[in-house]
């Protein structure tokens, strides 16, 4: 029984950030090991570090062979790259020093899926701006992956309870953004949250799409890129025999939507999916003035391998201090494992 839990290689991200910690306290929720075999990847002095500061029970079990991993909770198998020495890391900093590490940990974690040494990745946190001054020129994550696995056609979800949503855009300027909602362009974003709903286990999903202007555009009022673009891509899913809706506006889609009225939504770009999604996983505590709990996964779709992260920054500014929360990071391994077994189950 053991062995049928997916083996996921789990990155530290920014090894100056929040990530070494969530990774490390990720290892003490039961439920980790309950639905996978978890290896961190990225540098073992890190790790342990930030297992210093928390204060944590769990030791380091280095390894250079993900076959030597132990797979017990209480140990951390560390798969150690020993790219850099730790006396160089300047905590909550962003450096060029970093972003590489973080950089060539995520390209040696996606080789190790790709060659079937694990099951599935799960990433912590980077940095874009430590990644590119190290002269890695990317956009993030999503990025990333596509390029080192050849994918052409890709998205990022984002789930948190009822909320899962697609982007036809993400990480280029707002005016950008608006030229980039195409017919295509929303179609293929369709095709792949109901692809993705169907993975996570829904048989028959139904979709919202969003539109892009206030109202939906009102009848023409405030854009035309509804009556040209949007609707046609609806409209044509439809044919095809998707369950389709839109263009919504999107201050109602996104209400409904946690509501349990749609399994999926598509944004048209980055912050109108990203703001109602974090606004239902993120939690600040007032009286503190910190988040009490930061939850929601972001799923890269497209991929001929398994990816999740957790989809929040890298925190500089709390790093070290042993206080992150490592929420999101135990649902992005859930929903590794959940997206292994069921691509199982259906192979």
């Amino acid at each position: 029984m053991e062995n049928n839990k997916p083996i996921l290689g789990i990155t530290m991200g920014d090894p100056a950030s929040i990530g070494p910690e969530v990774a490390v306290k990720a290892l003490l929720d039961s439920k980790v090991y309950e639905v996978s075999r978890p290896v961190l990847v990225g540098e073992a002095d890190v790790f342990e570090q930030a297992i210093a500061f928390c204060g944590l029970d769990l030791k380091v079990n280095r390894i250079s062979k993900i076959a030597e991993a132990k797979f017990e909770k209480g140990t951390a198998d560390v798969f150690d790259l020993n790219y850099m020495n730790i006396a160089d890391l300047k905590m909550g900093e962003i450096t060029a020093e970093a972003g590489d590490v973080s950089f060539r940990t995520v390209v040696r974690n996606i080789e190790l899926a790709l060659a079937g040494e694990i099951d599935g990745t799960v990433t912590g946190p980077i940095n874009k701006e430590s990644i590119q001054k190290a002269g890695h020129i990317f956009a993030g994550h999503t990025e990333i992956y596509a390029h080192y696995t050849d994918t052409k056609k890709y998205g990022m979800l984002l789930v948190e309870e009822n909320l899962r949503v697609v982007h036809v855009s993400t990480h280029v300027s707002l005016r950008q953004a608006c030229d980039l909602v195409k017919k295509d362009r929303i179609l293929d974003t369709i095709f792949l949250i109901d692809d993705a709903c169907k993975k996570l286990g829904v048989a028959n999903p139904k979709i919202g799409v969003a539109g892009l202007n206030p109202h939906a555009s009102d009848g023409g009022l405030f854009g035309w890129e509804e009556e040209q673009e949007i609707l046609p891509a609806v409209q044509e899913a439809l044919k095809r025999g998707f369950n389709v809706e839109g263009p919504i506006p999107a201050d109602t889609l996104f209400p409904k939507a946690i509501g349990g009225v749609y399994d999926g939504c598509v944004a048209m770009y980055h912050d109108q999916g990203h703001i109602p999604f974090k606004t239902v996983g993120f939690n600040w505590d007032q009286t503190k003035g910190q988040m009490k709990s930061v939850r929601g996964v972001n799923i890269t779709l497209g991929l001929p391998i398994i990816r999740t992260s957790v989809d929040h920054g890298t925190a500089m500014e709390i790093a070290g201090k042993g206080i992150a929360s490592p929420d999101a990071m135990v649902l992005a391994i859930e929903y590794a494992a959940k997206l292994h077994i069921n691509k199982q189950l259906n192979n």
